[in-house]
């Protein structure tokens, strides 16, 4: 009966290029930058990663919601997209440990969601022209209406959203009595990212995005951590000075995506807005120190300037994206600092890039016996 009492929808690009499609049921009106990911699985890891807040989803895989939901695999403790938009939505589920459906899941956190769109055309057009603010609307908003609102919208390029996701109060995460101690720094870190770092022995305090360095120090922490997060770098202002004191005092630090562009900043590298971004689960990288190459999950919009990291004496490469020659990763070569722009704690994703918590870990070894 869903299939055909739905609602029309409408999807609206800043250009005023427009997409139909149908209501999944919950009706509304939703803004953001408009992305895809190319995954073809782990889609309720996605619409909870906080890297993720204030952009609406297109999904390149065909099939939303077939498998349901499972209250285990979330990488935040709310959905933090925008809105979603996919070819066809899954009412019925199957899922042996599933909770329950995806449309429950969004209607108890109303997600508003737009279906039977052509994605393949929609992904085609992005890649063509660009990333850009978008509407969903599935409420019968006039395009006239909606082309005001959406004009209102501010663009992702110098938007501070790691506030909007980050921890409002300290806490910790593993045992206190693991042989080491992790200060995080929260601008929307993910679940896993702290599982993976907990299995290493790790007992980590996890700090909001506006802490300072002193608080953060005030643990006696054996290593610091960087962490995703979602929007501009740039007006990051504080994490930039903590990252600063971190290498001043030459401790142990390592970086992921939002974490890396941080401590290129921090360098008096600059980052830069992508036309398109990585998001997905296959995305191939080169290890410029092994010659290897490894599949990674990425969801970045932003990107280190390869230029410049290059022209600076103290910091080196570690790691290339194949497929368009950006900075994946580097380190420095007098501090005890790495970083990527990739997440190794891939969830989704393959776990070719889970060797990197080993040398975090390795680090703050040798500075220890230092």
């Amino acid at each position: 009966m869903k299939y055909t009492t739905r609602q029309k929808a409408v999807l609206l690009l800043s250009d005023g290029t427009i997409f139909h499609g149908k209501s999944m049921g919950i009706s509304g009106t939703t803004f953001g930058e408009v992305c895809f990911n190319t995954g073809m699985t782990g889609y309720q890891e996605i619409f909870t990663d906080p890297s993720y807040f204030g952009q609406i989803m297109v999904a390149t895989n065909a099939h939303i919601g077939n498998y349901g939901v499972n209250e285990e695999d979330i990488e935040a403790d709310s959905i933090m997209i925008s809105g979603l938009v996919c070819k066809n939505f899954s009412f019925n589920h199957s899922r042996v440990n599933s909770s329950e459906s995806l449309e429950e899941y969004f209607k108890k956190q109303n997600l508003v969601c737009i279906s039977d769109v052509d994605t393949r055309a929609l992904v085609s057009y992005i890649r063509d022209n660009g990333a850009m603010n978008a509407v969903i609307s599935t409420d019968g908003k006039s395009i006239e209406e909606l082309k005001a609102l959406l004009a209102e919208v501010p663009d992702m390029k110098g938007l501070e959203l790691a506030s909007k996701v980050s921890t409002k109060e300290p806490y910790f995460i593993g045992e206190a009595t693991a042989k080491y101690k992790i200060a995080a720094l929260d601008l929307g870190i993910k679940k896993n990212i702290l599982r993976n770092l907990a299995k290493r022995d790790c007992y980590i305090k996890v700090f909001p995005f506006d802490t300072t360095y002193e608080e953060m120090k005030a643990f006696s922490p054996d290593g610091f951590f960087l962490s995703n997060g979602p929007g501009d770098p740039d007006p990051l202002f504080g994490a930039i000075e903590i990252a600063k004191k971190i290498l001043e005092n030459d401790e142990p630090v390592f970086g992921i995506c939002l974490g890396h562009q941080v401590l290129a900043l921090a360098n008096g590298i600059s980052t830069y807005k992508m036309f398109n971004g990585h998001r997905g689960i296959n995305h191939p990288v080169k290890n410029e120190l092994t010659g290897k190459g490894e599949i990674t999950s990425q969801n970045h919009g932003f990107a280190v300037n390869r230029e410049e990291l290059e022209k600076n004496p103290d910091l080196e490469i570690t790691h290339t994206h194949i497929n368009d020659g950006t900075v994946a990763g580097m380190r420095m070569k007098n501090k005890n600092c790495f970083s990527v722009q990739y997440h190794p704690e891939a969830s989704p994703g393959p776990h070719d890039s889970s060797y990197l918590f080993d040398i975090f870990i390795e680090n703050i070894n040798k500075a220890v016996k230092a």
